[in-house]
């Protein structure tokens, strides 16, 4: 099988480097006899999956391990999937090129339930059968774990086994239970018996009376430091970044927030721990800006001593912080500052609810003015744009609720000194399992519409922007999210008639979706529904900790609008996740060290010199063709970075690194001779040993080939570089009919006192005559091979 790198397939789709592999930190153990073969497959793109940190993280545990190859798999694109179609061939996984169904593990990361057809898709396309019912010995187990799998009733004619909970500790005891089996050639259902005895894990076909799966937990984050070498993606990615957990769960206790129940306790890394890990990932990567990820990262202990320890550490490497998810009172003026320093990375704040009655029924304390005085520190710290998030159809949801949510949106432009910008984005509620309003009903198109039309009334404001959810695919979500066994089939059947990425705006089919739901007898008011608190729900043997008891109390609480306290600040609410032994909230000590680590990868003592600049020759082969000119550029800059070199930068409100290229080749076209003028801080090393730095940090396919010092004043590549010269290799089995023809048509060509050709700029189509351009066009016979020569100006 010679999977995806065949040249002609790739420059027949869309964006190729979703599919190559070679990344650095990827990992490739090649066709050792004996090992475990385990692949991560996530049903959604390259560059959406890439920005996951849970698939890191496992492949990194994988990995590690000698006795098991953990490889990767993205969900085709269509264009893709159409070709593999036509072509007749599998999908395959990214670092050996294997088709899915030779491997002995697959492993779905179901975070959302509109990526249900794809992992269908996928599916389809390894060669597996889609019912587990349908499997034989020879095929792979199928396993699944993420958010979805906390009501794996929707996808359980499709999957093994589920992994609910935290997969750090469960992935590597299923991995070890399944290598030794097939080992002694162990038949499929006594590998399924072996892995229904695994804590954490539910098997359809083994669990068939009413077995209670209670989650796996991670006691202790310190312990599991991963990933260290993340992997760096060849393409941009939904999040270009270090992504960095300082702590998993949450004590808020936000009544629509399924992550916020099911991810109990709340645990703290150690700030010692977090500045550790954050060294190791930009050494191995190059990445100039880090995520730190929590559910509430401003609810971090220690958040303004450890964020002003990053910033004052990497500052002079122009490294930027991110604080994805930040509860409006938590934003401190300290911590404005800390993130402004170099970037002003973007900023995202939550109310939820548009008045303070609807966001206490929610159990979201924070208040109007708290916010607006945090909008009001943002703008004058520099901000010129804030996206304030809420949602529709809340339980308890009035009219005044909507108008409050346009009198805030108004009243934070207000806040803005100049010409702020304020964007609305407005969320449909859907209930989730294992949440207080796991019962309550979600309301239908008509009423999400009817709601999207009063802010169309009343918020005309330029400098406010409102953008929404489509209603359709909430109501599609909002099926699945509560849906039972029965809706597996509905699944199958939309995937039948061609519903894929449903989770994109742009090619979700809801006229598919409909029709599938007539086919099915699928009723979208009986999953909509206001539930009773007697009904037993398809989840309920799953434990996720958090008792059914403690969700009914909430439930009533939030009926009378009464708020819930954090149990991080007071008294324990007894919702079931502790037992105060193992399992257990843990915080930040008081006297835990913020700080103390001295950087390697800043620390170059004193060994920098002043400005240089170097002109690099580097090439463009083998899988590295099928990276655009932005890929190519952003590869570079990261791998010079690696080696410890500090780039020049840009000023202004987003500082880049001074790279200038002689010019930007096709996709797909390989490049003996590319160049790029970079300026630095002198490293202080012979430039060779610098290049072969550099190139140690290149994905496969790109090497440096020279480097050398520009003196002051040197002419830049543009006034230097007056042309280039190609070669078209021609198909081996070229005939001479072929031959005669190509030297035909270049003899007419050069013969010819003007050649026009269309190409498109700015949207418009524009006519060009490039006969002046072409210097030398031969044909090659002997070699196969058409040689041309072009100039940049006429």
């Amino acid at each position: 099988m010679k999977g995806f790198d065949t040249g002609e397939l790739l420059l027949s789709v869309e964006k190729p480097s979703r599919y190559t592999g070679g990344e650095l930190n990827s990992v490739r153990k090649g066709d050792t006899a004996g090992l475990l073969r385990f692949v991560l497959a996530f049903p959604d793109t390259y560059e959406v999956g890439m920005s996951h940190l849970g698939l890191q993280i496992l492949y990194a545990i994988l990995n590690a391990r000698p006795e098991i190859a953990c490889e990767r798999c993205y969900a085709p694109w269509p264009d893709m999937e159409k070709e593999l179609r036509l072509r007749h061939m599998p999908l395959v996984s990214l670092e050996s090129q294997r088709p899915l169904v030779s491997f002995d593990i697959i492993g779905f990361s179901l975070q959302y339930e509109l990526s249900f057809t794809n992992a269908l898709m996928m599916l389809e396309l390894g060669g597996i059968p889609l019912h587990t019912k349908a499997r034989g010995d020879e095929h792979p187990l199928v396993i699944a774990g993420g958010p979805s799998a906390f009501n794996p009733a929707p996808m359980s004619a499709f999957i093994d086994a589920f992994v609910v909970g935290e997969g750090e500790e469960a992935v590597t005891e299923i991995a070890a239970s399944v290598l030794a089996l097939r080992k002694r050639g162990a038949k499929r259902r006594e590998q399924l018996e072996a892995l229904a005895e695994i804590g954490g894990v539910y098997v359809p076909e083994i669990h068939t009376g009413g077995e209670r799966i209670s989650k796996r937990i991670i006691t202790d984050l310190d312990a599991w430091r991963v990933p260290r070498c993340p992997i760096v993606p060849l393409m941009k990615t939904i999040h270009d970044r270090i992504t960095l957990e300082i702590a998993r769960g949450c004590t808020r206790g936000c009544r629509f927030c399924q992550a916020g129940m099911v991810w109990r306790p709340l645990r703290e890394r150690t700030p010692a721990v977090i500045e550790e890990m954050a060294e190791a990932m930009l050494r191995s990567t190059g990445h100039d800006e880090i995520s730190l990820l929590a559910l509430s990262s401003g609810d971090y202990t220690f958040i303004e001593p450890l964020l002003a320890a990053l910033m004052d550490r990497y500052y002079a490497r122009r490294i930027a912080l991110a604080l994805p998810s930040l509860r409006v009172e938590t934003l401190t003026p300290k911590l404005i500052e800390s993130i402004r320093r170099v970037r002003k990375t973007s900023f995202t704040l939550a109310p939820e609810a548009g008045t303070q009655r609807l966001r206490e029924i929610i159990n979201k304390g924070n208040r109007e003015n708290e916010l607006l005085a945090t909008t009001t520190q943002v703008f004058a710290a520099g901000w010129k744009a804030v996206k304030l998030y809420f949602m529709l159809g809340l339980p308890g949801e009035r009219e005044e609720d909507l108008e409050g949510i346009a009198d805030l949106a108004r009243k934070t432009l207000m806040t803005a000194p100049n010409r702020g910008q304020v964007t609305v984005s407005l969320s449909t509620f859907i209930p989730k399992p294992h949440t207080p309003f796991q019962w309550q009903r979600q309301i239908d198109i008509a009423e999400t519409n009817a709601r999207q039309e009063f802010f169309r009334r009343h918020l005309k404001n330029r400098n406010i922007s409102v953008k929404w959810h489509e209603a359709r695919m909430s109501l599609v979500e909002g099926i699945l999210s509560r849906g039972d066994e029965k809706t597996g089939t509905l699944i199958e059947t939309a995937f039948r008639l061609g519903c894929r990425f449903d989770g994109w705006s742009d090619r979700f089919r809801f006229d598919l979706w409909e029709e599938a739901m007539r086919r099915t007898g699928i009723d979208p008011d009986s999953y909509l529904r206001d539930r009773p608190f007697s009904e037993i729900f398809p989840w309920e043997r799953i434990e996720t900790g958090v008792s059914r008891e403690f969700l009914l109390a909430e439930a009533t609480r939030a009926e009378k609008g009464e708020p819930t306290p954090d149990c991080r600040d007071g008294a324990c609410g007894n919702c079931g996740v502790c037992d105060h032994a193992t399992v257990q909230t843990i915080t930040v000590p008081a006297d835990a060290p913020v700080g103390s680590l001295v950087s390697a990868y800043i620390d170059r003592g004193g060994r920098e010199g002043p400005e240089k600049s170097l002109r690099i020759r580097f090439t463009k082969l083998g899988p590295a063709r099928y990276l655009s000119h932005l890929e190519l550029s952003s590869a570079l800059s990261r791998a010079v970075s690696l080696t410890g070199v500090s780039f020049i930068y840009s000023k202004g409100y987003h500082p880049h690194p001074k790279l200038s290229f002689a010019g930007a080749t096709s996709v797909g076209m390989e490049s003996h001779g590319e160049f790029v003028d970079i300026r630095i801080q002198d490293p202080c090393e012979e430039l060779g040993h610098l290049a072969t730095r550099i190139t140690a940090a290149l994905p496969a396919g790109m090497g440096i080939t020279a480097i050398v010092e520009l003196p002051p004043r040197a002419f830049s590549l543009a006034e230097l570089v007056a042309g280039f010269t190609y070669v078209l290799t021609l198909p081996p089995d070229s005939t001479h009919e072929t031959m005669d023809l190509i030297e035909a048509k270049i003899r007419a060509f050069l013969e010819a006192g003007s050649h026009c050709v269309t190409r498109k700029a700015d949207g418009k189509q524009i006519l060009k005559d490039i006969r002046p351009f072409v210097t030398h066009l031969a044909l090659d016979r002997a070699a196969f091979q058409i040689h041309l020569s072009a100039r940049l100006g006429p």
